[in-house]
């Protein structure tokens, strides 16, 4: 199953105790106070890992607590810290505090660390308290509790081209074409169900990464057909590619779902509007009608949009329009 979400509560591990404890040897009648302290509580790290996907296994396990740490002991020997506990996220996943709404960690890069909640401290032990004035003190401290906190855990796919489109548009299509990605492709709508990644390899050297997105529907930015969930996905690409049904089939014109879809990406906010994309005329092997390509070729020239009619089905005019997002990509690379 893929999850991009999950609330987990986490505490940190309770310091270990300090004790009192005294010297005691056959021939030291009165020795001194030899209490240890105790160990420091275990911390909860998160670490991005490639080789996490998704956030299924926090969704039914979300409890986690670190190891306490050991009291101390005499002879000033001193308890054993806790075990700090990694849990491992998926790269490009979001940590929230979910009592204050601030942003912990963003953890993009491999084997990127977060601490999250730091371990009680250790108490002292009877050692520490002994003065001139007092050289057998029956004082020790408790270890401190370790913090405690709730958070959520939200997924952000890392891609470079976001594809966008109504279901049943062609981009799983489209992405298997020019990728080693195999989504479940079907002609019937919202067979896209979770998000697809493929690496587009443009040379030995050069590649870029497509996210193809579960379709979108007028009000997906609202939340409609869970959109608001899928286009988040789409927060972190670099170029948009709007893909768009112009055959007779759709039962939709061309240019209405373009105009729907920038609409959408407006009013879900966080700047994609603004992104750089183009528009990807499918299906051109099924079109009757010419003039519902040119109409759409003019929408897309109205928003500045680079133009390509292609076909995912037949392979017609992919290659190329793959080399011009690449040339996109590098573009937003450099700045």
């Amino acid at each position: 199953m893929w999850i991009d979400e999950a609330v987990l509560e986490l505490e940190a591990g309770r310091g270990g105790d300090g004790v009192v404890s005294f010297r005691r040897e056959k021939y030291v009648p009165r020795g001194g106070p030899d209490g240890g302290h105790g160990g420091g509580g275990g911390s909860i790290w998160f670490l991005a890992s490639p080789a996490q996907n998704t956030l299924a296994g926090y969704r039914y396990r979300p409890h986690y607590r670190a190891e306490r740490g050991r009291n101390g002991e005499g002879a000033k020997r001193a308890g054993r810290r806790g075990e700090d506990m990694e849990l491992s996220v998926p790269l490009g996943t979001l940590v929230h505090d979910t009592e204050t709404g601030e942003l912990l960690g963003d953890l993009t890069d491999e084997n990127q660390k977060l601490l999250v909640v730091r371990g009680g401290r250790g108490g002292k032990g009877n050692v520490s308290f002994a003065s001139a004035t007092n050289r057998a003190p029956r004082k020790c401290e408790a270890g401190s509790p370790g913090e405690q906190r709730c958070v959520r855990l939200e997924l952000r796919l890392l891609a470079d081209v976001g594809l966008v489109g109504f279901p049943n548009a062609g981009k799983s299509t489209f992405i298997a074409a020019v990728s080693a990605a195999r989504p479940k492709i079907a002609d019937y709508p919202f067979t896209t169900l979770v998000p697809h990644l493929g690496v587009v390899e443009i040379s030995e050297e050069s590649s870029f990464v497509l996210a193809d997105v579960p379709g979108l529907i007028s009000g997906a930015s609202e939340g409609a057909g869970l959109g608001d969930r899928f286009l988040r996905h789409l927060s972190r690409t670099a170029c948009l590619m709007y893909f768009i049904d112009v055959s007779e089939s759709s039962g939709r014109e061309p240019v209405d779902d373009l105009e729907t879809l920038r609409r959408e990406i407006k009013a879900y906010g966080e700047g994609m509007d603004g992104k750089p994309g183009a528009v990807a005329a499918n299906k051109t092997d099924a079109l009757e009608d010419p003039a519902r390509l040119d109409a759409l070729e003019e929408a897309a020239a109205s928003f500045g949009l680079p133009f390509f009619a292609v076909s995912a089905a037949t392979g017609d005019g992919c290659q190329k329009m793959v080399r011009e997002l690449y040339g996109l990509v590098q573009k937003e690379r450099l700045t």
